[in-house]
């Protein structure tokens, strides 16, 4: 019976097995067409990825940038082998300029471009960079004051390629912009970006004359061309003020008794008050130095013509071996020697730091005649400015601090002595006094400081209009 019943299922299970093992070939031999079929699929679409230029490829390569100043704008010139794309927009709550330089590449070139920038410009405070996306290049400049923008595309000519111009205007002279200029006809702007060609154009129209006097020819520049004829407007003035943090670097100045030097609170007091500056329309400030290394007397005058400014503060911190002497003091050069003996002590005391000639005269030296110095540099005008700014600064500090000396102090100091700036040396207080030593330490006083110094500062210009209204005048270095 086991017998029989074997002979039956074993032919059924052999069965089985082969049907089984057919399917299974089957499906392995589907997967390796799939396969197959997927590997074809690749290699056919490798040669697009391999040699196919992408959607948008950064073309565009900024490989000059220049940054110019005239009396209504600032200019910024970006120049490219390439048409270059751009989209220009505004911001608010703090105002900005944003220009997205479309399939563009960040390089070098622009990454220098902030360090083009002069401390003094009255519309852009900062510049930044930054990549905004895989292909735009964003470029932000940081406001001062609320301006209009404008732009215009410049194509090549001899000596440059395309050309993004931004001009940074004051809002109420934006209008010079639409004077006939439009983006096809750029030369009709006011500019001083002598690469932008208007020097030669006009220099061209002013110094071409007829040939016959009695004759009218028919090809006569229109009526816009006469540059000769156009009155340009006195613009409002930026008043440039020099900050001058005393010390630094090897010369850390005064000390207190709890290790407070004088060059770190000059620094800081400094930092705030062209805060403020910068913050008041048509008013600029720049710093001597704004870290912490070594700057001689003389070089502190030079940085202050150089850009070329209207007035010098020197920043400093009392010192005296008395502990209990207090209070604030300012100070203007003297014609005659020291008012005091305390003011003839401290002027030796900061001269001795970098006893350099000046006028060609040893200022220390006691057979130079001071007076003689003073009038060979014509610089009676400059003291007399400097003593009304410096009762301005005295009676703002008087509101916040005790006075040392509750009138103008007058002494020979080296750092005061440029002939044709007012200048000023503001002692805040004794870092010597413990009690204020304690104050000037203090971030909330530093800012009590610097509002004050500012409110001299700004009385003295209100003033003074025919000071702050004068035309710029480039000065001798």
């Amino acid at each position: 019976m086991f017998e029989a019943l074997a002979r039956y299922r074993i032919p059924s299970l052999t069965a089985v097995f082969i049907h089984s093992s057919s399917i299974r070939t089957i499906e392995h031999t589907k997967r390796q067409w799939s396969y197959l079929i997927i590997l074809a699929a690749f290699l056919c679409c490798l040669p697009v990825f391999l040699f196919s230029k992408p959607a948008h490829t950064a073309d565009i390569i900024i490989n000059s940038t220049r940054l110019a100043l005239s009396d209504y704008y600032s200019r910024i010139t970006l120049e490219s082998d390439q048409p270059i794309q751009y989209e220009l927009s505004m911001l608010e709550n703090p105002g900005r300029v944003v220009v997205d330089l479309e399939n563009a590449m960040l390089n070098r070139v622009i990454k220098d471009l902030p360090g083009k920038l002069d401390p003094a410009d009255p519309f852009v405070e900062r510049i930044r960079f930054g990549q905004f996306k895989p292909h735009v290049v964003r470029l932000v400049f940081d406001l001062k004051i609320n301006v209009v923008p404008r732009t215009f595309i410049l194509k090549p000519d001899g000596q440059h390629g395309y050309r993004l111009v931004l001009d940074i205007y004051y809002p109420d002279k934006a209008a010079l912009a639409e004077t006939g200029i439009g983006d096809s006809n750029p030369t009709f702007r006011l500019q001083d970006d002598a690469d932008d060609s208007l020097g030669e154009l006009v220099a061209s129209l002013v110094k071409k004359k007829p040939t016959d006097t009695n004759s009218h020819s028919k090809t006569r520049p229109p009526r816009s061309f006469h540059v000769a004829q156009y009155h340009k407007p006195s613009p409002p003035r930026t008043i440039i003020v020099a900050i001058d943090p005393g010390h630094g670097g090897r010369d850390p100045g005064a000390v207190g008794d709890g290790g407070t030097r004088e060059k770190d609170i000059t620094l800081a007091i400094s930092r705030k008050l062209k805060a403020l500056i910068d913050k008041e329309p048509y008013m600029r400030a720049i710093l001597t130095r704004d870290d912490d290394f070594d700057l001689p007397l003389k070089r502190r005058q030079a940085i202050a013509r150089k850009h070329n400014a209207d007035l010098f503060i020197s920043i400093h911190a009392d010192g005296s071996p008395r502990p209990h002497a207090h209070g604030s003091s300012v100070y203007t050069l003297s014609e005659n020697g020291a008012t005091s003996t305390a003011a003839s002590w401290l002027a030796q005391k900061e001269n001795s730091v970098d006893s350099k000639l000046v006028g060609g005269v040893d200022i220390t030296d006691k057979t130079g005649n001071m007076r003689e110095i003073i009038l060979d540099l014509s610089m009676s005008a400059t003291i007399n400015d400097s003593v009304k700014v410096a009762e301005f600064v005295l009676g703002e500090l008087g509101q916040i601090n005790r006075l040392h000396k509750k009138t103008v102090e007058q002494a020979g100091f080296v750092v005061l002595k440029s002939p044709d700036i007012p200048s000023i040396l503001v002692e805040t207080a004794f870092i010597t006094n413990p009690n204020e030593e304690k104050k000037l330490r203090n971030k909330t006083y530093q800012k009590k400081m610097a509002h004050a110094i500012f409110g001299g500062i700004k009385k003295y210009f209100d003033t003074n209009p025919a000071l702050a209204a004068r035309t710029d005048v480039a000065r001798a270095p």
